[in-house]
């Protein structure tokens, strides 16, 4: 069994598995609601560590090219951290080196097919869970993991075509 260190996370994660218990399995026998709740939990945190892993996957692919997360306003494919370990490169052959497999990345997430592209930013740029996602898109949850799992796979693809690795 999984444990969530994070102490905000594993309160939302047994905050939504309740409410996923109180609509989805409201009409069933009480004694079969602590079994349910506790499938349902589990999942979530499977759900939890799934989405950190990928999540930790392209933070460090965006990270390893110079780029942050952290200012919501800023387009994470066009915004450069300048650290004190130098990851933008000093030179401008090194720029322009950075510039050119930005510009790579940003083809490589246009050129997926458009319900990828929408799942693949959704989750991953906007931080939407997998529930927020498929409200968004108008689909369900597995539509949503489908299409997620199908873009990290032709992104990866296609940047590895390209020289470009984690």
């Amino acid at each position: 069994m999984f444990s969530v260190q994070d102490e905000e996370a594993a309160l939302d994660i047994v905050q939504d598995s309740m409410l996923k218990l109180a609509e989805k399995y409201a009409s069933r026998p009480p004694e079969e609601l602590p079994l349910l709740f506790q499938r349902i939990l589990q999942n979530g945190i499977r759900d939890h560590y799934r989405r950190s892993r990928v999540r930790s996957t392209w933070t460090s692919l965006w990270s390893s090219l110079g780029l942050t997360g952290e200012d919501d306003d800023a387009d994470p494919l066009e915004t450069f951290e300048i650290e004190e370990t130098g990851s933008v490169p000093a030179s401008p052959a090194g720029r322009l080196e950075q510039s050119q497999t930005m510009a790579i990345i940003e083809e490589a997430v246009q050129s997926l097919p458009q319900r990828q592209r929408q799942a693949f930013l959704l989750r991953y740029w906007e931080d939407f869970d997998v529930s927020e996602t498929a409200r968004a898109m108008g689909c369900s949850e597995g539509s949503v993991k489908t299409h997620c799992s199908r873009a990290t796979h032709a992104l990866a693809k296609i940047l590895r075509s390209k020289g470009i690795t984690l």
